[in-house]
């Protein structure tokens, strides 16, 4: 399924569009379910790059860079998360710092 999901994205999309995969948390009326595994999230992260998705991103769990974001180009960290805080940013102006790719979004 998740596959499916990484190409239709791709497809449809495009390789620019960001995707998050987001763990699940177990409360209220829905308590009788797990928590969505780690692995499972950074495994479909890791899926999605290799298919060629530029900006793929883990949600509601703390990993070593599955908030961050790189350069499709350089490789090089441009914007860096600790939850909701950013704690770098090297996108000026809508490029990498580094190499001068255009890093979609809005930026002003």
């Amino acid at each position: 399924m998740l596959e499916t999901l990484i190409k239709w994205h791709y497809d449809y999309l495009g390789a620019e569009t960001p995707l998050h995969f987001s763990c699940f948390h177990p409360q209220y009326k829905m308590q009788n379910l797990p928590p969505t595994p780690a692995k499972t999230l950074i495994r479909a992260r890791q899926m999605a790059k290799a298919h060629g998705l530029h900006y793929v991103y883990i949600g509601n769990l703390y990993t070593n860079d599955g908030e961050n974001t790189y350069c499709p180009q350089c490789k090089q960290l441009l914007i860096e998360h600790y939850g909701y805080n950013i704690t770098r940013n090297e996108v000026t102006h809508g490029d990498c710092s580094y190499c001068q790719y255009k890093v979609f979004g809005v930026w002003s």
